[in-house]
């Protein structure tokens, strides 16, 4: 019944916290739900379909061996590659982030910069894009840019139908913003994977089959807390090719994968830097154990993550694993979980915070959002401010509710 009353609450503290309450179309929760419930039965209980996904594995272990031997060549020693000078006594400390795990981001980046080229991830984004349209009535533009954000990152998804920003509603810029929000980038997927494919066999299933399920609920919640007309506009929408060759999209793809990385590790450690900072400030406070703000947001999160299905017992360390993905970002909170004890989080629980934490949702792609999408449409940057912080919100939200879902069936 946790989950079960999970979803009652989720909805009915988004219709609360309504713009409009009496515009709230009792049918669009309705699809939504429905679509969440219908779509996690058939990827993780249809036995072709989840072990379709699972075998999504054996990517993630070849594109790791892949580029680990790339990065032994290039590191040496330092990124797992030819014997150490030296005798390992703490096998955690040899493991260099920078090293191993963010190099992955390069090759994925490049992968998929080909694929769009050769015109399989468009097409596969044109399906899902139809699929969201017919099903819940929605838009074109906000449809297509809807299922991009299962591949594509936060800003980047809007980029797809740039030329039909300026004409959405404001209910639909909220829309496209929650589905930023709710999901995660296809060059992060791998990333992820390889993190916690140690404590989640077939990780890189789950994690895409977490974006595919949270669309419908960030579409439910975008229009929970801001329902609003959609937009007439029924556009044919096709992607232009802005590559010459498989090469030229090679190149590119890494280039960006380079801005990705840098953009990361430096998003890392100033985060880290300001949390440690403010934590040294709470540590001044007299308590009997040392207070943070994770433990702080742990506090607060553990009712919630106790409703998507979470034993009471481990409230506490799923409700921090939450708040610092909320700080942080879902790269460090999928790291700390990583390094969980097992008696601290079964591997069920484990299961259900990887999908309610598979979420853009945090305070730095806010201002990456809110940066990003005011210089594409810079006349409506006051509305995407005023926007921005409630689709934390509802980020939030959506990908809690996808970790019910779970819950629910499994």
């Amino acid at each position: 019944m946790q989950p079960i009353l999970g979803l009652i609450v989720f909805v009915g503290l988004a219709w609360a916290l309504s713009e409009d309450r009496k515009a709230v179309d009792p049918k669009r929760i309705a699809i939504a739900l429905v679509a969440q419930v219908g779509l996690a039965f058939l990827m993780l209980n249809v036995p072709v379909v989840s072990d379709a996904f699972l075998s999504l594995n054996k990517v993630v272990g070849a594109l790791e061996e892949a580029t680990q031997q790339a990065t032994g060549f290039m590191f040496g020693f330092l990124a797992g590659g030819g014997p150490r000078p030296y005798d390992v006594t703490n096998p955690n400390a040899d493991f260099v982030l920078a090293f191993r795990v963010l190099p992955l981001i390069l090759v994925v980046s490049a992968i998929s910069a080909v694929l769009f080229h050769w015109r399989i991830l468009p097409w596969v984004i044109k399906q899902l894009g139809l699929a969201l349209q017919r099903a819940f009535g929605i838009s074109g533009a906000l449809a297509f840019a809807a299922a991009s954000s299962i591949f594509l990152g936060i800003i980047e998804s809007p980029l797809v139908i740039k030329p039909y920003l300026d004409r959405l509603s404001r209910s639909e810029l909220f829309a496209l913003m929650t589905c930023g929000m709710s999901t995660v980038a296809g060059t992060v997927m791998v990333l992820y994977a390889a993190v916690l494919g140690p404590v989640l066999p077939g990780a890189l299933g789950h994690i895409l089959a977490a974006s595919v399920i949270s669309v419908p609920a960030a579409l439910l919640f975008a229009h929970l807390l801001l329902p609003g007309e959609d937009s007439a506009d029924e556009i044919d929408f096709t992607f232009e090719r802005t590559t010459h060759g498989a090469m030229e999209a090679l190149i590119n793809g890494t280039l960006d994968g380079i801005k990705m990385c840098v953009n990361i590790a430096a998003i890392i450690v100033v985060l880290f830097a300001i949390i440690n900072l403010v934590n040294m400030g709470l540590g001044a406070i007299p308590t009997e154990t040392p207070t943070t703000l994770q433990n702080i947001l742990g506090t607060g999160f553990r009712p919630f993550v106790w409703l998507i299905g979470i034993p009471w017992s481990e409230t506490a360390v799923a409700g921090e694993l939450m708040g610092t993905k909320t700080i942080l970002n879902e790269f460090v909170a999928y790291l700390g979980m990583s390094q969980v004890p097992a008696e601290a989080l079964s591997e069920r629980s484990r299961l259900i915070m990887t999908y309610a934490m598979c979420g853009f949702a945090n305070l730095g792609s806010l201002g990456i959002l809110v940066g990003g999408l005011g210089a594409i449409i810079p006349d409506r940057r006051e509305e995407v401010i005023q926007l921005a912080t409630r689709s934390i919100l509802s980020g939030t939200l959506a990908t809690l509710t996808t970790g019910a879902v779970v819950a629910l069936i499994t």
